[in-house]
């Protein structure tokens, strides 16, 4: 029989016949390495202990202090372990697939009757009988015919689609926990004992169309978390039971910044409170993107198709446009017309009026583009996700040789911002060449090469993800992490050579020729909507005192005190600060508990003293004791809150 050769992390190589698996290297080194293996990483892909090994490979064997291999492994096997419980119980529900996602997992089900929050208890008390069963997990690779027959008989019709949908070179590969069996790429744990019994829970229950098609039957999906620990556990639920107080619904609602209504899906309706924060954050914007070099142009709602045709945006990005037909002064044929999806094609069109020649480059141009993109409307998410939004959106026209130096600026910029807005705890991540990709290999080197240098020389890390980027350019994504550790995909810079291309844009080289430019996409903070979302949520509604839209109320005890506080709120807007008054009959505890849960950050009360001695008692949110101070040393205080951090 042929040899092969492992070589383990530590540099040692050991010769085995070929088909040996990863639990026999396991044993080979060790007894108690084979007890507590639950993997391998075998040429960097991720092994059952039960498969085969044919060829030399470097391989690790993975035990539960493994985090992630450890944590798919979880996850995966209570997919199946769930499903099985499922079908134990309710033998007539037919099962569907059931992936890993972030924090856990889900498992879709065709079940003539709906789940209920009272079954979530009974199906967790079954999987916990079939986890302390320790029953055996084992696999097969059958050929396709064989699959399908299976599931045919065992009336899975959901299954043999499944299947057939399999490209016919791909092994098709079964797993069994116990008695249950499910088709699966795997790898999957040893036995279902290996899933630790108190490090997960299921959560709820939500309807999904069948391979995502609204047009195929409507299933239910229950989804579960799980970790390698019931501490890790404990503190996620802890997480969730945070995110929830912090839901940006809710805060919108007891702060009176928006609504959504039927009448218009996917739009917001954003009151007085809401705006100002809205208008506050672009005017920052605006601020800071003028300090940087940035033109603020205004491009059209309404293009007409020809535009989207030329920038390819109508061959792969229809689905998501809102298509305008106009009846041109009666013509025959309707004008086809749609509402921008993003602001690019518009920008170019700009930079091709007149001529440009290499000392206009770098162009800086930046537009509060307000968009238009189709969302279903399961996906819909209060303002997090929208169908109709406002970019902070920016695109550089430059040359290859600038690219560096202004990544690195845009970086900067970036940072600015994201410190100023209370997010000090960001990644980077940089896409690379995908496999389906144009231009040279030289070209791609160069790029991914310039995005890289231009974050070390901000003086910032970079993760890969190698062929995550667009088909004509690499991209850098950055990630915020919020106040309880939840992460925020917002700003980007995407290179691209191929718009300025396909919509003739170009300038005049130092050589006398025409050259085109190379286009940087780049936002900040993204959408306006969401990332005011992000903001509420990260501060839990207590936003920045130059952010918050209520900033100040002036609350009166006694009636006696109303002029005064006239006074006080008069004196407060002339210093730039958002006041008003509160003379409402109502008793001062009263009041200070309505303007709290609508997250006023300051409170000045007034009773008789204050007014005599012209001072004020000044309660700040989240505070249980107040001062009192004097008049003049509030305002001045105030009105340097007030000041955005980019005018101080």
């Amino acid at each position: 029989m042929a040899q092969i050769t492992l070589t383990l992390p530590d540099g040692n190589a050991r010769t085995y016949d070929a088909g040996v698996t990863a639990g026999d290297v396991a044993a080979d080194i060790s007894t108690s390495l084979r007890k507590k293996a639950i993997s391998a990483t075998v040429n960097g892909q991720h092994y059952d202990l039960a498969w085969p090994i044919s060829a030399d490979a470097d391989i690790a064997i993975n035990t539960m202090k493994d985090r992630e291999p450890a944590l798919e492994l979880v996850r995966h096997d209570l997919a199946h372990i769930m499903a099985r419980a499922v079908q134990e119980i309710w033998p007539d529900t037919q099962v569907t697939i059931g992936p890993v996602i972030k924090d856990g997992w889900y498992y879709d089900f065709d079940r003539a009757e709906p789940f209920t929050p009272e079954d979530l208890a009974t199906i967790e008390a079954k999987m916990k009988q079939i986890i302390n069963a320790r029953d055996d997990v084992r696999t097969e690779v059958w050929d396709r015919d064989r699959a399908i027959q299976h599931y045919t008989d065992k009336g899975e019709p959901y299954k043999v689609e499944l299947i057939e949908s399999i490209p016919g070179d791909e092994p098709l590969r079964m797993y069994w926990h116990g008695d249950w069996q499910d088709l699966c790429r795997g790898p999957h744990l040893q036995n279902t004992g290996q899933v630790p019994g108190d490090s997960w829970r299921l959560m709820s229950i939500a309807g999904a169309y069948w391979r995502g098609d609204s047009d195929r039957a409507m299933l239910q999906r229950i989804y579960g978390v799980a970790f390698t620990n019931k501490e890790d556990l404990k503190a996620h639920l802890t997480m969730l039971e945070e995110a929830a107080k912090r839901d940006h619904r809710r805060l919108g609602r007891e702060m009176d910044l928006y609504h959504m209504q039927e009448e218009a899906p996917g739009q917001v309706f954003w009151h007085p409170n809401g705006w100002t924060i809205y208008t506050e954050l672009q005017d920052y914007m605006r601020r800071k993107q003028r300090a940087d070099d940035y033109v603020e142009v205004n491009t059209p709602q309404v293009v007409n198709r020809v535009l989207w045709e030329k920038s390819g945006h109508w061959d792969n990005y229809q689905d998501h446009m809102f298509i305008v037909e106009v009846d041109e002064d009666h013509a025959r044929e309707k004008t086809v017309n749609a509402l921008k999806p993003m602001n690019c094609p518009c920008h170019v069109q700009v930079f091709n009026q007149g001529l440009k020649s290499y000392r206009d480059l770098p162009l800086r141009m930046a537009e509060f583009g307000s968009c238009n993109r189709y969302e279903p409307s399961g996906a819909l998410h209060g303002i997090m996700r929208v169908r109709g939004f406002t970019q902070d959106d920016g695109h550089i026209f430059c040359t290859n040789d600038q690219i560096v130096a202004e990544t690195e600026k845009f970086i900067k910029l970036l940072a600015s911002v994201y410190a100023d807005l209370g997010f000090e705890n960001w990644t980077i991540k940089l896409s690379t060449r995908p496999e389906k990709r144009i231009g040279s290999d030289e070209s791609w080197d160069r790029v991914e090469k310039a995005l890289g240098d231009a974050c070390q020389a901000a003086g910032y890390d970079f993760e890969l993800l190698p062929g995550e980027g667009a088909f004509y350019g690499p991209k850098l994504e950055f990630t915020l992490t919020d106040a309880i550790g939840r992460e925020w995909q917002c700003g980007t810079l995407q290179v691209d050579p191929n718009l300025p291309e396909r919509l003739d844009a170009n300038y005049i080289a130092q050589d006398g020729d025409k050259h085109r430019p190379v286009m940087l996409h780049r936002a900040v903070l993204g959408s306006f909507e969401r990332f005011i979302g992000i903001l509420i949520e990260s501060h839990a509604g207590k936003l920045p005192f130059w952010l918050a839209p209520r900033q100040v109320v002036v609350a009166t005890i006694v009636s006696d005190a109303d002029d005064y506080a006239t006074e006080i709120v008069a004196a407060l807007r002339k210093a730039g600060v958002r006041a008003e008054a509160d003379t409402r009959n109502e008793k001062i505890n009263y009041k200070v508990r309505e303007h709290s849960v609508g997250k006023v950050p300051v409170i000045l009360a007034l009773g008789a003293r204050e007014v005599e001695e012209r001072t004020v008692t000044v309660r700040r949110l989240g505070e249980k004791q107040t001062q009192v101070i004097d008049l003049h040393a509030i305002l001045a205080s105030l009105k340097d809150d007030a000041t955005p951090p980019d005018l101080r």
